[in-house]
């Protein structure tokens, strides 16, 4: 059963949410969060797979509270004690109405694994809840030529990540999963199996600590392996 912890100031938002989420057979809500600062408490509490996370809240924005939970997964992963009471396991998935560049870039930057709108329909929620919950990343298209579009305006990298552990061929890979490419697509670039791809970017985040791929696409932005195209451009 994935666990969901539910973010948002308006309880008739979270109530909404609750039951479309418990009718899935395979996804349960397991606590509720009016503002950033529950939703970190609660997510300690506890440990869920998933946290669905609004941007605009009273007390601690969605943000920031994004950046706390991938704070402590992080601690936790590097410490590699599953029982640690901070978040080894938890993903966030943003839940907003605000469809806007800035939110999109800030909230991948913090840590979230993907970005959804409100309106979204009950089955692309449970989609993005299971992908999340099963280690990969949620990025649209769209998302992703946002979140180029953002690292293109805000010029060099800030931070430069080490690279030099990656093999020529994973460093291939991360190259082609920052521009966009999908793992079937990876495969036919390369002329290899799915399968292969899948390993290779396994291989990545382990050796560079990422959670999934928004993390790696954040990584090779800043580290300046990927360069965005046409920098004045905004889509």
């Amino acid at each position: 059963m994935i666990r969901v912890v539910l973010t948002d100031d308006q309880a008739l938002v979270r109530a909404g949410f609750k039951v479309l989420i418990d009718s899935a057979p395979d996804v349960e809500v397991v606590g509720e969060a009016t503002n950033g600062e529950e939703a970190v408490a609660v997510a300690r509490e506890t440990q869920p797979d998933v946290v669905l996370m609004d941007i605009r809240m009273p007390v601690l924005d969605g943000i920031e509270a994004t950046r706390r939970i991938a704070a402590d997964a992080g601690l936790a992963a590097t410490r590699q004690i599953a029982a640690d009471p901070l978040l080894a396991g938890v993903r966030v998935v943003i839940l907003t109405t605000f469809d806007l560049d800035e939110y999109v870039f800030e909230a991948i930057r913090s840590g979230a694994s993907g970005f959804l709108l409100k309106d979204v329909t009950a089955e692309r929620l449970f989609d993005a809840v299971r992908v999340i919950a099963a280690g990969d990343a949620l990025l649209a298209p769209a998302i992703t030529r946002r979140l180029i579009s953002e690292f293109a305006r805000q010029g060099p990298a800030r931070e430069t990540p080490v690279l030099d552990v990656l093999t020529p061929r994973e460093t291939q890979v991360l190259r082609l999963v920052a521009e966009g490419l999908s793992n079937p697509e990876i495969a036919a670039r390369l002329a290899v199996t799915e399968e292969t791809v899948k390993t290779h970017v396994s291989r990545v985040l382990g050796k560079l600590r990422l959670r999934d791929r928004t993390q790696a696409v954040v990584t090779a932005y800043e580290s300046g392996l990927v360069v965005p195209r046409n920098p004045q451009r905004r889509d």
